[in-house]
């Protein structure tokens, strides 16, 4: 047997768990859309305020840009997620140790089979809507889809690496829903959620390109804008995988440490 057949059916697993819900997906749909349209119509008002392009983006693009962006919102997973943290708090943890399958390989699997199951039933619908209310202004070449297909499977095994290691904490204090609010205020205001990166102040827009925020949000959406290309596309993906190495690798070490502490408190 394949090592990767146990991770392709985690995967599995975790689309069949989040395709059960299906009034939470159009519920979540609702919502976003909600939300795009807000986002979309702030963005134009601001862009019609200065008179002229904010960032290296026009009206069309600042607005194809915010329905790109809320429908990444359910596939990356940006906000609370505190499953592991749970598991650590009650004990049960142990037993995910003591299973076969590597832990972070395994939910990491399971969280690839989430962000697959969110994309036809949440990120579909609220582009279908952007495209009805507003117009949506998309490539007609077939690269910047194939490639920001990549830069969306990156990012979301990237936030997954994030949360991973924001949920180990809990290996170390009893209670983690502060340690998870700043992560989730932090990815939201640095990802380019709110607003495009290129519109931060240079300070600010400096402090967000030092973390791997940025690669969640704004580089999978300017890929699928078409904004990024030939060398600027691939230096990005390469940050991307960057960023996923160097999270990912964070994670182990706090796994390993956490799996200590555990031994040791539990004999």
């Amino acid at each position: 047997m394949s090592a990767l057949t146990p991770l392709c059916a985690l995967a599995g697993a975790g689309f069949r768990r989040y395709t059960t819900y299906r009034a939470a997906m159009i519920g979540g749909a609702v919502t976003n859309s909600v939300f795009g349209l807000l986002r979309a119509s702030v963005l134009v008002a601001t862009i019609r305020s200065r008179g002229g392009p904010v960032g290296g983006y026009d009206t069309s693009s600042a607005v194809t840009y915010a329905w790109i962006s809320q429908a990444l919102i359910a596939v990356v997973e940006l906000f609370s997620w505190q499953e592991i943290a749970l598991r650590v708090r009650t004990g049960d943890i142990a037993v995910d140790l003591a299973r076969p399958v590597d832990l972070q390989f395994a939910y990491g699997a399971a969280d690839v089979g989430r962000g697959l199951a969110a994309l036809l039933p949440r990120s579909l619908p609220i582009l279908l809507v952007g495209a009805a209310a507003t117009g949506l202004a998309l490539p007609t070449s077939p690269w910047p889809y194939l490639l920001g297909a990549v830069a969306v499977l990156l990012a979301t095994l990237l936030s997954f690496a994030c949360r991973f290691v924001v949920n180990l904490a809990a290996f170390w204090i009893v209670e983690v829903r502060g340690v998870v609010g700043l992560y989730v205020m932090l990815t939201t205001l640095l990802s380019g959620l709110i607003l495009p990166i290129t519109w931060f102040p240079p300070w600010l827009r400096l402090l967000a390109n030092l973390t791997p925020f940025p690669s969640m949000v704004q580089v999978p959406a300017d890929m699928l804008l078409g904004r990024l290309w030939g060398p600027q596309a691939l230096a990005a993906l390469g940050v991307q995988a960057g960023w996923l190495l160097a999270v990912g690798a964070l994670g182990r070490v706090a796994l390993t440490a956490g799996s200590r502490r555990l031994v040791v408190q539990g004999g």
